[in-house]
């Protein structure tokens, strides 16, 4: 995820997640922002794009960029129009099986084809969505009940039970939202309505199973684990084994908006911002300066990073923290694990946010307020 979306994923999952039916003439393109920002970084913004009120016109790309199989491949801008040659490569694609829950998909497209249906009444929308639906039901993990990254896994992480990028989290929040809304989501029967429940159960129970336990005490959660013996594992290569705060962050942020939530949750929430406050850094802060341009596979840039020391800098987390010391974890593509930032490759320095301050809206608004809402619920 590129740093100027950070700030924005609790609100915009919130409307991923609950805001589609606010209208009944539109729907919102805001659950497709990750999709859209890593489809525009590779392949630039100079593109024509339908505007966010052509339901129909978005609808229609959705439905051409989903697979057979009901799945949907990740990073594709839906507002996109598409030349002739780019709709029959597309459907030339469909047969291919690979689908990825990556970067907030698959259940974006099925949130947003349930909501196009209840616009435009029109049976192809609700079918896909559906179909969608059944099929990402059916990757739920059945040692844990967490879902891969990518099906089939092209690097070995794809095929992990996956936290990253709101994968796990991602998928339990639509299901709880088919649940919610039956209104939006009219055509799921009261027999898939049970294995909906069931999922989103053994899915809380996973997740509460993967918090990591260090030194005892209950921390936060890794991005990735292993799908039997649910040790954490490495994502991609300078993505090494680590309680990560990210998406630690976004796995409180599901928890804390189940009602009436079980003492077993109420404990997780609680652990987990406890790690998520002791592990904040102080005095640090990255800083960016001007250095000679360099374009890269996945990004350009004219800026560099380094650390400086500054006594009024507010909080800052590092990304990644050390399963047993909670020490920061800093790596290169090559895997090795080094102890500056500055011996992280400019590349990597300038594409990846290892320092963030996603915690903190967290910690100074939501958890305490989640906090009231639950006290006040007391008898």
């Amino acid at each position: 995820m590129k740093p100027k979306f950070l700030l924005t994923v609790f609100s915009v999952m919130l409307i991923t997640t609950h805001a589609y039916a606010d209208t009944k003439t539109t729907t919102s393109l805001d659950g497709f922002y990750d999709a859209i920002h890593h489809y525009q970084n590779k392949n630039g913004k100079d593109y024509a794009r339908y505007a966010p009120e052509d339901v129909t016109a978005i609808s229609n790309n959705i439905l051409l960029y989903q697979k057979d199989n009901g799945g949907w491949i990740e990073n594709q801008d839906p507002a996109r129009i598409l030349t002739p040659e780019e709709i029959s490569a597309f459907t030339a694609m469909k047969s291919d099986p690979k689908l990825s829950l990556d970067n907030r998909n698959t259940y974006t497209q099925i949130a947003y084809l349930a909501n196009a249906w209840q616009i435009t009444k029109n049976p192809a929308y609700k079918d896909a969505s559906l179909k969608g639906l059944q099929y990402m039901l059916s990757l739920q993990n059945t040692q844990c009940g967490g879902w891969p990254h990518t099906l089939p896994p092209k690097e070995k992480y794809h095929a992990y039970i996956t936290i990253a990028d709101e994968v796990t989290s991602g998928v339990l929040s639509t299901l709880r939202q088919v649940i919610a809304e039956p209104e939006r989501y009219d055509f799921v029967d009261s027999q898939l309505r049970g294995k909906i429940e069931q999922a989103i159960a053994n899915g809380d129970a996973c997740l509460l199973k993967l918090q990591v336990v260090q030194n005892g005490v209950k921390t936060g959660w890794a991005g990735q684990y292993n799908n039997e013996t649910l040790e954490p594992m490495m994502g991609r290569s300078y993505e090494l084994p680590s309680i990560v705060s990210q998406e630690t962050v976004e796995v409180l942020r599901y928890l804390m908006r189940i009602e009436n939530p079980s003492p077993e949750i109420i404990a997780s929430i609680n652990d987990g911002a406890a790690w998520l406050q002791r592990s904040a850094l102080t005095g640090l802060r990255i800083e960016n300066f001007s250095a000679k341009p360099e374009k890269y596979e996945w990004h350009s840039s004219d800026k560099d990073r380094r650390q400086v020391k500054d006594p009024s800098a507010p909080l800052l987390w590092a990304r990644f923290y050390d399963l047993k010391d909670n020490s920061v974890v800093l790596a290169n593509r090559d895997s090795v694990r080094v102890k500056e930032y500055s011996e992280i490759a400019r590349e990597r320095r300038t594409g990846y946010s290892w320092y963030g301050t996603w915690p903190a809206e967290l910690l100074k608004t939501e958890y305490p307020a989640w906090q009231a809402k639950l006290a006040s619920s007391k008898p």
